[in-house]
């Protein structure tokens, strides 16, 4: 539902090969420097490459910068101390428990030392703003080496003008708009490494055709190569890539509309606040930008047991996950490109430790909302094993799961969903909204008369046996 949480890293996958206009070109054998050199070789090549994407880029390098070669068990090393340093118990917490409650990864699943051995495999080489360092994987060839440095040295070169630690943080606490900051710098790495190879054809990417395809092939090639990868949850996996192949994207509509690299520091000063800006850059070319959505006071409907661990934005890549998790990526494709605006909030029962989930979607107008209701209610059947008194009007819908009350209304151009709780709880919710009561079903008269008929039957016919008795006495 959100950016997968921990530190920012370049995760370069297979990503350093020639391009195929590129690989068009004979590409010589490189030569291996003798292993007393191969330090001054990577150092000389760094400083090559950084003169050279600083002029691409248009900004000039500021501050020296420290360079050095690392073997996987440093970048083990490092990852493991970035994620103690930066470690909050309470929002970790909170960001496993959404993703829970969403559907989108396993119950008691170890996120954080997955993460930590998927970019130990994965990570090839880095840029940490903290201590103004970049590195590389030592086991790279230097042909390879190359590639990964044009990437860094794009992250080295942008922190040097915008401080790039603070200005992603800046976007705290939405997780959406965070997103969309870090698309900006993996995107723009990547599209700049891309122009980097290209020089010698003089081509850029502003010459070339959407390059998601091409780079989704590649890394779904990569999936052979990467046992950890391939074990990922699909979510996880879609999140750490995101901000490669949207960013990417974003980056080269932004490139295409505008002068060239000179005029991207707009795009710093101006960031995108939403995954749908990234994935629609003619929406944040535009300015178009979402209302904000508001949730039910739950002050004085919930008791005090129930602690809220996290509210946030899903965005539009968030309810292009929710719903690809049970729907699959077509429908998911052609429903969230609707998102107009959300807000969710996960609470936590302190002692039974239940989850209840809020999620109210503002979509792109009613027939939208009509739509995502008929989808969603079969998203909400298909996560849930469980399902009682299931109850359907045109636009309310519910159950009774093994986690509590389901509860999906859309009205107008919204949708309110609420997992975890009961019918009374959610009235008081729709009301706090100040929407109109939702439809109930009807009372089983027919039942209850023939209930109360039984009963008299009983007292007739026991009544020879009690004498002066009460009824109840022979019970």
């Amino acid at each position: 539902m959100r950016r997968i949480p921990g530190i920012c890293v370049a995760f370069f996958l297979a990503l350093a090969v020639p391009l195929p206009l590129a690989a068009q070109q004979p590409v010589p054998a490189p030569v291996t420097p003798p292993l007393k050199d191969a330090h001054e070789e990577f150092l000389a090549t760094a400083d090559e490459v950084l003169k050279e994407v600083s002029e691409l880029l248009a900004l000039p390098v500021r501050a020296p910068l420290k360079k050095s070669l690392r073997s996987r068990d440093d970048i083990r090393a490092y990852l493991v101390k970035q994620f103690q340093e930066e470690k909050n118990e309470a929002k970790r917490y909170a960001d496993q428990k959404v993703l829970e409650k969403f559907g989108l990864i396993p119950k008691d699943f170890p996120l954080d030392e997955f993460l930590i051995e998927l970019l130990t495999e994965q990570v090839a080489g880095l840029y940490d703003p903290k201590g103004k360092e970049f590195f590389i994987a030592d086991w790279l060839p230097l042909a390879e080496q190359r590639m990964v440095m044009a990437h860094e040295l794009v992250h080295a070169l942008q922190d040097q003008h915008f401080d790039v630690k603070p200005w992603l943080d800046a976007a705290k606490p939405d997780d959406d708009a965070q997103l969309a900051r870090g698309s900006v710098l993996e995107g723009s790495a990547l599209a700049a490494m891309f122009d980097h190879a290209l020089r010698a054809q003089k081509l850029s990417v502003r010459d070339l055709p959407d390059l998601r395809p091409m780079i989704q092939r590649q890394m779904l090639n990569d999936l052979e190569r990467s046992p950890q990868l391939a074990r990922a949850p699909e979510h996880i996996r879609d999140s750490l890539l995101f901000p490669y192949l949207a960013g990417t994207a974003f980056t080269q509509a932004f490139l295409r509309a505008r002068g060239g690299w000179a005029d991207f520091t707009e795009v710093f000063k101006n960031p995108p606040v939403t995954s749908q800006q990234i994935l629609h850059p003619e929406l944040y070319l535009q300015g178009v930008r979402p209302e904000p959505v508001a949730l039910p006071a739950t002050e004085r409907i919930l008791p005090r047991d129930w602690k809220k661990l996290d509210e946030n934005i899903a965005g539009e890549f968030g309810l292009h996950a929710a719903l690809k998790q049970f729907l699959g990526e077509e429908r998911a494709s052609r429903l969230s490109p609707s998102w107009a605006g959300d807000r969710y909030a996960i609470y936590e029962h302190q002692k039974s430790k239940e989850l209840l989930l809020l999620f109210r979607l503002r979509l792109a107008d009613e027939a939208a909302a009509a739509r995502f209701f008929g989808h969603y209610s079969e998203a909400l059947e298909l996560k849930y094993k469980e399902r009682l008194r299931l109850f359907r009007r045109p636009n309310f819908f519910s159950f009774d799961s093994e986690e509590g009350g389901v509860f999906l209304r859309c009205l107008g151009e919204e949708c309110f969903i609420a997992e975890g709780t009961t019918r009374r709880v959610y009235d008081q919710f729709e009301r706090a909204l100040g929407w109109p009561a939702a439809p109930r079903p009807a009372p089983a008269k027919s039942q209850t008369k023939v209930a109360a008929t039984s009963l008299a039957n009983v007292k007739v016919a026991l009544a020879p046996l009690s004498g002066d008795r009460p009824v109840a006495q022979l019970q």
